[in-house]
């Protein structure tokens, strides 16, 4: 036995052990990409069907064997067709310059808390007031496309001048405003709407364009609805509601705080990831 162990060892070599480890990470980051999104359900259906073909193969069910086949091709160009915004988003987060920072994140932290507290202090208002708005973050993903729909502005971002912008009669009250880095880069901007069904009846035009432009780049939409003042947050496809200043604050501070750290731990987290730093990720 232990000539056997010896043997197999003797023929592992740095570059092997090197492309384990690699491969290993790249398989650690699509896990944590899918997580929580339908790419999930995705993954654990397509585990089903992998070990009902192997078993259908193995008792010589070939009727089973023969019809898992025909779905196994019709079903990879099913997955493109219906998790587009997941794979296009997989796509471009892989395709960016830094795949752990973003734009909100090269700003210092005394410029970002100024920004939050305008932002903060607009929708809080706006909550109050029950006026509708939709304030879109941009993050590592440009939005070059949707800013076109709209006006320049490449303003400071102030609570007056977000009050202007979605106050009822404004020229551009139905559109949304892009922040881009602290600056409000564009307001009246029309974005695409999701077409989700899962979604509740409820939700309106407003949020569901808040939903679809989460889904295709990775900004942060904020949400101010128009009948009854609700706060929204939405992100990645995913819409939180209900929420007051405290809580929209913190959620603010913590995205901006989170890119940053990520952004400065990369090295730290693969070191972690290969048992090196047990502590690097604390």
């Amino acid at each position: 036995m232990k000539d056997f162990f010896a043997n197999i060892t003797s023929d592992i070599g740095i570059a092997d052990v090197l492309d384990v480890l690699v491969v290993a990470f790249i398989i650690y980051l699509v896990l944590g990409f899918i997580k929580e999104t339908r790419a999930q359900q995705l993954v654990r259906g397509l585990i089903v069907l992998a070990a009902l073909f192997l078993l259908s193969d193995f008792f010589e069910l070939n009727a089973l064997n023969w019809i898992l086949k025909g779905a196994t091709t019709f079903g990879l160009i099913a997955i493109i067709i219906i998790f587009q915004p997941e794979l296009r988003r997989a796509l471009e987060y892989m395709g960016r310059g830094s795949v752990l920072s973003g734009r909100f994140a090269k700003l210092d932290k005394s410029t970002a808390k100024e920004v939050i507290d305008a932002i903060v202090e607009a929708v809080d208002g706006f909550s109050a007031t029950r006026t509708g708005a939709l304030i879109v973050i941009e993050n590592q993903v440009p939005l070059g496309d949707v800013i076109e729909s709209g006006t320049i502005l490449n303003a400071e971002v102030t609570s007056e001048l977000l009050g202007n912008i979605f106050y009822k009669g404004s020229p551009l009250h139905d559109g949304a405003a892009i922040i881009r880095n602290d600056k409000l880069y564009a307001a009246g901007c029309v974005l695409p709407l999701s077409g989700r069904l899962d979604l509740n009846k409820d939700l309106g035009t407003r949020h569901r364009a808040a939903i679809g432009i989460t889904e295709n780049s990775d900004a942060t939409t904020l949400i101010v609805s128009e009948e009854n003042g609700v706060i929204s947050m939405a992100k990645e496809g995913k819409l939180t509601r209900f929420l007051d200043a405290k809580e929209l604050e913190k959620l603010l501070l913590n995205l901006y705080l989170t890119e940053q750290e990520d952004g400065r731990n990369l090295w730290a987290r693969l070191k972690a990831f290969m048992g090196g730093d047990q502590n690097a990720e604390q």
